[in-house]
């Protein structure tokens, strides 16, 4: 591949909480969206690397400056240590796709790396300057809009990616999606862990947890609607380990963000042409980790009912979607495309 004239096409799925990256090399990863350095010369010499990336960085979060660098999908404004922790990022996930980067210069690297839908432009051009020197030609996409490329859903079909930053909308009309056809909202992972966080902390004051006690606790125990089962936690009350009764506070939590993207769902439908309506409100796509919440499926159809019904259902493979379909975006792009959409 490496002695190759033809470019290395690669498809990131930039996430707040965890990014992927599948490559035409056949090469396919996900990571935590993580970066990390040593506090300290104790921390440099128990660590021995200047730089932690991913789970690596959270399991040894004690002795790093640990960086979440992503805020909504995007580039968190005015920091160059969190600029910095994005490129790192990217750096690994096209290191462990297997492009090292001094070889690089012998192969063209194309990128299309997934965006929220309504990312604002500052964003799209401080990411787009981070990529210099870790690909040749980047483009940049929305997210939901690389998940329908690469299932094909291009015609009356609606995707819904929610991640932990952002949950994220567009509608396929046989045509590259417009600014119309595209929303973005903050209800979504991250304030779901808000919200837990809150709720848990006025019931249970004692109680000693971190946030990411509470993203673990959510994604093993998430849901809406009846529970099948009480959630019962274990954290500190006073130095003792105590079992907690959260299942309330779980449901109220991860029902918070069901509301807002209903609502959004049926306001996008709204603006589609009425002929095609019917076909849209039964092809809708949930795509993205917090999608994988029990019960929201199941809840979106509810809302829909009022409309006339529809269906939705989940990827097959959520951790991957977004990569996927941008790697395809990638190979299919003409040159034209490239020079249009790197705008």
């Amino acid at each position: 591949m490496e002695e190759s004239n033809e470019p290395l096409c690669v498809g990131i799925d930039l996430g707040t909480s965890r990014s992927s990256i599948s490559a035409s090399n056949g090469e396919r990863h996900v990571i935590d969206s993580y970066v990390g350095w040593p506090v300290d010369m104790v921390a440099r010499k128990l660590v021995k690397k200047s730089v932690l990336v991913g789970r690596e960085a959270l399991d040894n979060r004690s002795m790093l400056d640990l960086r979440r660098p992503l805020e909504r999908g995007v580039m968190k404004e005015g920091s160059e240590k969190d600029q910095e922790a994005v490129q790192e990022i990217l750096r690994h996930l096209i290191n462990v796709a297997g492009i090292k980067q001094k070889n690089k210069g012998k192969m063209r690297v194309r990128a299309v790396v997934g965006v929220p839908a309504e990312a604002f432009r500052v964003s799209r051009q401080n990411l787009r300057n981070t990529m210099e020197g870790i690909a040749d030609s980047v483009m940049l996409v929305s997210e939901p809009f690389a998940v329908a490329y690469g299932l094909e859903a291009l015609l009356h079909a609606m995707v819904i990616d929610i991640g932990a930053g952002t949950a994220d909308f567009c509608v396929m009309q046989g045509r590259y999606p417009t600014e119309e056809d595209q929303r973005t909202l903050p209800n979504a992972g991250d304030s779901i862990d808000a919200q837990l966080t809150k709720l848990i902390a006025e019931r249970h004051p004692e109680a000693q947890f971190s946030i990411h006690m509470i993203r673990e606790w959510k994604e093993r125990w998430s849901f809406v609607g009846e529970p099948k089962n009480r959630v019962v936690v274990t954290a500190p009350v006073k130095g003792k380990p105590t079992e907690l009764d959260i299942t309330d506070e779980m449901r109220a939590a991860c029902e918070s963000i069901v509301a807002p993207i209903c609502e959004t769902a049926v306001d996008l439908l709204s603006k589609v042409e009425p002929e095609f309506q019917d076909k849209v409100r039964n092809n809708i796509i949930l795509a993205g980790g917090t999608s994988l919440i029990s019960g929201f499926a199941d809840a979106l159809q509810k809302s829909l009912l009022d409309i006339g019904g529809g269906r939705a259902a989940g990827v097959k493979d959520p951790v991957f979607a977004g990569s996927d379909g941008s790697l395809a975006i990638a190979k299919d792009a003409s040159s034209a495309d490239w020079e249009k959409l790197s705008l």
